[in-house]
């Protein structure tokens, strides 16, 4: 029997302009008003800057500055060299790089809503029919559910930083929410034209995947497809192997070609390119797999638990679509994650997407306690941690708390307020939203079905607005290397002079873009200046003789206030 008996009342759904407005709520902010910041937010800036001011070698071999990046695709950085050319004399070439993630977020949001939208208004998903009829219709159950699952996708607490920076990881989960969507289209409605139109497409994106961060992520979805086909409908496996699967190929192909017949050294880039994938590929091992728990507990916060319960739910219809195709998906992205023997963050983002459809199927059965638990816990900390910023913002503009405003300054030294009407005012009619949301929810009580996840996306977006609002210059000062740029700058001639150095991507993107660098080819040490990058931990200068040779002027020390550690010297070459 069906787990789900809904009245038509509970299937209301949210207003079309309130979705946009969430949605644009939650990306816009966190892009304005910033520089690139360190690790891979600068990095990826650099290599999408160096294509966009460079030439054909610089958009078929993703580097920075000449800084070879084998081990990265291109197709993010395409992305942004495009909007950089077209919008960076307008807006920045930083921002201008950034509004391509405001385009990977309507791609993986609108998928994520319409995929869930399809599986919803299948008969196998609905309500059980109510003894005297007003059950919901299958397009207001199916819609409702789909409000619901871009509620929980904004929600989620490891997508909300990600997707606000301009890397391959924001391209990548966009690419998966939409093979998930084109996947729902294929065995929806199983029809021999529609199926080969759709195998195409589905081909196409597992392809741009490749292009995007490799092939293992969509190795594993094919497969997961492949199985999932041959357990419902074995002609959809035919065309997975025979369509998607050489369109896949031919679409990544192109710029193996492309590279290899272009390039002077493609070859042996694609070599390291195949080596840094193969990488990603061992024997599962207990490292992966308490990275896999310890992370993701709070990684796919909120949608796990009503994912969990889903599962649970419907267990007795898991081979529905609306179960089996999620987690097909979900399996699939997990088995590639604990064959990688070196996790980090990223690789769980592709897991999302899954897990919030399947969230949204696991929203009608959920009893009334365990959705008051959550809006409670959600109310909670969400209301606290908002609460935390406002104080450690009162206290940074105005000193008091004094041991407050003391960690502040001590985390950031020399950083000096800039108060801002405009951030201000947002902020505060973020918080009035919030409380207005609050005893809207709990003063009521409606009975639709996003009412569970709507304060936990609501409490997730406004801490968001409150830290891109209040605190953005003190954050931009703490991850910018702008300053530090405009210091080596000063010191450099007038008529720049190529610099040898070992600073690492980021650092490397960012004093090129700030200080207007010109760095040397890398791996030919011949400038007369050189920007070393250490630890203030090493004591001994041996690593830099033996890397760069000759007699050297020491001009400048300096660092990113904000970190202790890191030190950067710059000399100039004297005698031969």
């Amino acid at each position: 029997m069906k787990p789900v008996r809904l009245p038509a009342s509970a299937t209301s759904a949210l207003p079309r302009w309130g979705l946009w407005a969430l949605g644009l709520l939650y990306i816009l902010p966190g892009l304005i008003g910033r520089d690139p910041w360190k690790n891979e937010d600068a990095s990826s800036f650099g290599i999408a800057w160096t294509m966009a001011h460079g030439g054909i070698n610089d958009w078929l071999m993703p580097n920075i500055a000449g800084l070879p990046m084998p081990g990265e695709s291109p197709l993010t950085y395409w992305v942004g060299a495009l909007f950089i050319k077209l919008f960076g004399w307008l807006v920045g070439d930083p921002f201008a790089a950034r509004l391509s993630t405001v385009v990977f977020f309507l791609i993986g949001s609108l998928s994520v809503w319409y995929a869930t939208y399809l599986l919803g208004r299948r008969n196998e998903a609905q309500p059980l029919r109510l003894a005297f009829g007003g059950q919901p219709e299958p397009r207001d159950f199916g819609r409702t559910l789909a409000d619901g699952a871009f509620l929980i996708y904004l929600g989620c607490l490891g997508l909300i930083s990600h997707s606000h920076e301009p890397t391959a990881k924001s391209l990548q989960i966009s690419l998966v929410a939409f093979s998930i969507y084109v996947a729902v289209r294929m065995f929806d409605t199983p029809n021999a034209e529609r199926n080969i139109r759709s195998a195409a497409l589905l081909g196409l994106t597992l392809g741009l995947m490749i292009l995007t961060r490799g092939w293992t992520i969509p190795l594993g979805l094919l497969l997961g497809l492949v199985v999932l086909a041959f357990m419902r409908e074995k002609k959809i496996a035919r065309d997975l192997l025979l369509i998607s699967l050489p369109v896949a190929a031919i679409v990544a192909g192109i710029w193996f070609v492309a590279g290899c017949t272009l390039l002077p050294r493609g070859i042996g880039y694609f070599a390291i390119w195949e080596n840094v994938n193969l990488q990603q590929l061992s024997w599962p091992s207990w490292t992966a797999l308490s990275y896999y728990f310890k992370y993701g507990i709070w990684f796919a916060w909120p949608a796990w638990p009503f994912a969990g319960w889903a599962v649970y739910a419907w267990r007795q219809q898991r081979s529905t679509l609306h179960i089996a195709l999620p987690l097909a998906f979900f399996i699939s992205l997990t088995a590639v994650i604990l064959l990688n023997p070196h996790p980090e963050e990223g690789i769980l983002l592709p897991l999302l997407p899954a897990l919030v459809i399947l969230a949204a199927f696991g929203l009608p059965t959920m009893k009334r306690g365990a959705i008051n638990a959550v809006d409670w816990f959600s109310v909670m900390t969400l209301t606290a941690c908002a609460a935390f910023i406002w104080l450690a913002w009162i206290a940074k503009e105005s000193g008091w708390p004094a041991q407050i405003a003391k960690n502040v300054y001590k985390l950031a030294p020399g950083f000096k307020p800039e108060f801002n009407l405009v951030a201000l005012i947002i902020a505060l009619l973020g918080s009035v939203f919030w409380i207005l949301l609050v005893n809207w929810r709990l003063s009521r009580r409606p009975s639709v079905l996003w009412r569970a996840v709507v304060l936990s996306s609501g409490g997730v977006i406004l801490c968001w607005l409150l830290l891109t609002t209040l605190w953005m210059p003190w954050i931009n000062y703490s991850k910018s290397y702008a300053g530090v740029a405009a210091q080596i700058d000063e010191h450099l001639p007038a008529v720049k002079q190529c610099v040898d150095t070992n600073v690492g991507p980021a650092q490397r993107a960012s004093f090129a873009y700030f200080g207007d660098i010109p760095f040397g080819e890398f791996g030919q040490q011949h400038c007369d200046y050189l920007l070393y990058q250490d630890n203030v931990s090493v004591k001994s200068d041996d690593a830099l003789w033996r890397q760069f040779k000759g007699n050297w002027k020491l001009l400048w020390t300096g660092r990113r206030p904000s970190d202790r550690d890191e030190r950067f010297r710059l000399y100039q070459r004297v005698g031969n």
